[in-house]
């Protein structure tokens, strides 16, 4: 396949002179790539609302489901995630995004057919190691047509179609699984990827690399180098720590809380769906947008108001949540989620933003890889599969309740991650300073 840039978008295409402004064509592309990453994560997500019925059918435990839902997906999409973000910082970026759409579709579509367990889990590598192209090249792809105080919020739409994801996988595949099957389920939400790839042939283009910086970029150098590069700077590291963590829980807490429904409150999967979209779906995308506006707005007087701001968030959220996993009846819960729920994804768009303004531009593909690897292995890796350890050894002291104390102990790992953000916010404090 030819991998060689497509026709150019150049800087010439500006809607407007200033550097201060996207480039033409930026809200048809990021709608392109917000749909591929809505694919994305519905066919990653689609899983937990399934599990009840795996877990029936192939006679599983909760650390096996949370296998399925973490580690088997998590390792294989990190570990290929950079040689394919090395690929992005060289070669056409759309193609590689397209490939990796009819990749991880295929795969999603062929496990309807899976026969156990091995077959599920081998299955379910393969979507990691189809998905693994999509986000690096499409947040380096972002950061061409978006100057850097616009990162943000356009990152945050982007990101938006990891809740439309979740919600089409909850909802529909909730829905489907009810009516017809699991199997069905798979399948219905892996065959709208293969048409989406079709149309971002023919619709999708490649801009310029480095458009608003005022340098050549100069070649990609070795992966090491970007690594070393990234963990010589302090506040990329808390950086990524931070958003590591934040994902560890968000991937925890998004596998089981169907499962935490249907069992705590005997919900059906197709009101667990809708449940799952209206209180953590909708609340999420609501929350991302205006996370990302208002990590733009205080970037204006310096990044590290930004960073604060991310950090301070859990110490209001983790309480309200550990009260809705443990409360009474279900309204009460659902009252106690909306808050948590709104910060389902705060972190997401301003943290993806930071990584590409604190890369050189020849480095941003694969720092956004490096950065997927880690909160991949760790955060959808151990996530899941932590969230079942705690399940089943808690289940001989809780019984049917283990999965939402276990939920609720999970929480305060939350508070670790909002000391990373502090960090992160004085390192950048005391760059700003040097600079001035």
């Amino acid at each position: 396949m030819n991998l060689q840039p497509d026709k150019k978008v150049t800087p010439t295409d500006l809607a407007a002179t200033t550097t201060s402004q996207p480039l033409a064509g930026h809200r048809a592309t990021l709608t392109l790539l917000m749909l591929a990453y809505t694919l994305s994560m519905c066919d990653r997500m689609i899983l937990s609302i399934l599990f009840p019925d795996i877990k029936a059918e192939f006679g599983l435990t909760d650390t096996q489901l949370g296998l399925l839902g973490g580690i088997s997906f998590a390792l294989f999409y990190a570990t290929m995630g950079l040689p394919i973000a090395r690929l992005s910082d060289q070669h056409s970026r759309k193609w590689i995004i397209i490939v990796s759409l009819v990749v991880f579709s295929l795969m999603t579509t062929f496990s309807g057919f899976a026969a156990g367990f091995i077959s599920l889990l081998i299955l379910r590598i393969g979507v990691g190691i189809g998905e693994a192209g999509v986000n690096p090249a499409s947040q380096s792809i972002i950061a061409d047509y978006f100057p850097p105080q616009g990162r943000a919020f356009a990152m945050a739409i982007l990101m938006l179609g990891g809740s439309l994801g979740i919600m089409l996988g909850f909802v529909g595949g909730g829905f489907i699984a009810e009516t017809y099957s699991w199997r069905v389920a798979m399948i219905s939400v892996g065959v709208p990827g293969l048409l989406l790839a079709v149309f971002m042939a023919r619709s999708l283009k490649e801009p310029t690399r480095g458009t608003y910086e005022t340098e050549t970029p100069l070649p990609p150098p070795p992966i090491r180098t970007t690594a070393l590069a990234m963990w010589s700077n302090p506040a990329m590291r808390h950086l990524i720590a931070g958003a590591v963590i934040a994902g560890l829980v968000g991937y925890g807490f998004t596998q089981w809380l169907p499962t935490f429904f249907i069992r705590t409150y005997d919900l059906s999967q197709s009101q667990t769906g809708l449940l799952m979209a209206g209180v953590f779906g909708i609340t999420a995308a609501i929350g991302a947008l205006a996370a990302g506006k208002w990590f733009d707005h205080l970037s204006k007087r310096g990044y590290q108001y930004g960073m604060r701001m991310l950090a301070i968030v859990p110490f209001f959220t983790g309480p309200l949540f550990i009260m809705g996993l443990l409360a009474d009846d279900l309204t009460t819960a659902i009252l106690l989620f909306i808050i948590p729920g709104l910060a389902g994804n705060y972190v997401i768009g301003p943290t993806i933003a930071m990584i590409q303004t604190l890369s050189p531009v020849n480095m941003r593909a694969v720092s956004s890889a490096i950065k997927m690897l880690c909160l991949n292995l760790i955060g959808l890796g151990l996530g899941p599969l932590l969230v079942g350890l705690l399940s089943d050894l808690l289940t001989p002291f809780y019984g049917e309740d283990a999965l939402a104390v276990g939920l609720a102990y999970f929480t305060l790992i939350g508070l670790w991650g909002s000391l990373h953000f502090f960090l992160c916010a004085r390192a950048l404090a005391r760059q700003a300073e040097t600079r001035t």
